[in-house]
């Protein structure tokens, strides 16, 4: 199980302005029901927002959509309030613009730039060229997990193997530079780190990146994903050091969370599972549902409006950061019939779980390879995997950035 964070003067815990506590593992917090229902664009405040106005939490899909494709809106650094703050006391708190190459908090025409470098390293055909190096990555994980004694984590011999792996067969990431990058990236992502530990992970991970970008720089260019950028001749180090941050970082945060949890999701929902084996071809339809059932960024997406807008009759006003719901937004029932219910078969492409517009994840196409082939060859090598605990006793990742399990104990045989 995961222990808290011990307790010392700097460390204070403070709640985020989304609600995030469950009753159900696989379902959001039951806050949202009634708010889109009564109160779809509802008002909250924001801890450190000096000089900012009070904002607003939207979680009806439609209005969650429209928000992400209006140019009246921005995800600049130095506009948004925070969605959840710091666990210690912060003096002076003044958000300053993004660094350069940290493009995720940009708007156009410096995020257009950034993206159109990457964009084609993660287009579906390359992703489908990507594909048989993927299934030998996950074959050779299986096969070790074959060898282990049960019950084992699936998450240290599962999920986490998978995307680190891959990460670097693409990004050409040694295997020892990616062992401390995920130790810094696995505090950094939560919310309940000490002031200490912020300290500490930041400062590592900075100069874990800086450094490798130094010998990018100096090596001969490789055929990865970030020795072809260096390649291209438009990015100096520290450009190149804040890419790597935002593709690293998102390949050792959100995938592995999403091969857990949908792990998990399916064990608790045999009949589901069950459809999956005996139609494989349903799993890509199934990976689409369990993207959105379980929508694992479950504090969601900001933005900060630029002029005065109105949706449904409440003025945003200039200034003001709205919190965009995607768990909530994809638990729609006015988009999804029985929104609430886990249905392999479901038609679900007009989910949220990648976002929407222009910021809508850059690797999301790898991640629905990897979760594909990843569930596939899972349930195939293992039909009968099931839990060694009650659902109940799976520590959940609550207070982390994306949402998921800490540890998945299994058996089979």
């Amino acid at each position: 199980m995961v222990s808290e964070p011990a307790q010392d003067p700097a460390y204070i815990p403070k709640q985020p302005v989304v609600p995030y506590k469950r009753t159900c593992p696989f379902d959001p917090a039951a806050e949202y029901s009634r708010l889109r229902e009564e109160d779809p664009i509802s008002p909250v405040s924001f801890d450190l927002s000096p000089g900012r106005k009070d904002g607003w939490l939207i979680t009806r899909h439609e209005h969650v959509r429209q928000i992400m494709t209006d140019h009246r809106f921005s995800h600049r650094n130095e506009l948004l309030a925070l969605v959840h703050s710091p666990p210690f006391e912060v003096e002076n708190y003044d958000p300053q613009p993004s660094a350069p190459g940290n493009f995720v908090r940009m708007d156009a025409p410096d995020h257009t730039r950034y993206r159109r470098l990457l964009t084609g390293f993660f287009t579906v055909r390359r992703i489908q060229e990507y594909e048989p190096r993927l299934e030998a990555i996950i074959d050779g994980v299986l096969d070790e997990m074959a060898e282990m004694e049960p019950p084992v984590d699936l998450v240290k011999a599962f999920a986490l193997k998978i995307p680190a792996r891959s990460t670097c067969s693409v990004m050409g990431v040694s295997e020892s530079d990616l062992v401390t990058l995920a130790e810094h990236f696995d505090v950094i992502m939560r919310i309940d780190y000490t002031l200490e530990e912020f300290i500490h992970h930041n400062t590592g991970l900075n100069t874990t990146l800086e450094r490798m970008m130094r010998e990018r720089f100096a090596a001969e260019p490789g055929d990865d994903l970030l020795s072809r950028l260096i390649a291209t001749g438009e990015l100096t180090e520290e450009e190149m050091a804040n890419i790597a941050w935002i593709a690293i970082g998102g390949a050792l945060d959100t995938t592995p969370n999403m091969l857990a949890l949908g792990t998990f999701a399916l064990l608790e929902h045999p009949e589901e599972l069950a459809k999956l084996r005996a139609n494989p071809e349903l799993m890509g339809s199934g990976v689409e549902e369990l993207l959105r059932y379980l929508t694992i960024s479950h504090f969601g997406a900001s933005r900060t409006a630029l002029e005065d807008v109105e949706i449904e009759g409440v003025k945003i006003e200039k200034g003001q950061t709205v919190v965009l719901s995607l768990p909530s937004a994809n638990r729609d029932a006015e988009y999804f019939e029985d929104a609430d219910t886990l249905d392999v078969t479901r038609p679900a492409r007009r989910h949220l779980a990648f976002g929407f517009g222009i910021h809508q994840c850059l690797g999301q196409h790898l991640a629905r390879a990897t979760l594909r082939i990843a569930f596939q060859k899972l349930f195939d090598r293992f039909p009968d995997l099931r839990l060694t605990v009650p659902a109940s006793q799976v520590p959940l990742r609550e207070k982390a950035m994306h949402y998921g399990v800490y540890e998945l104990p299994v058996t089979w045989g």
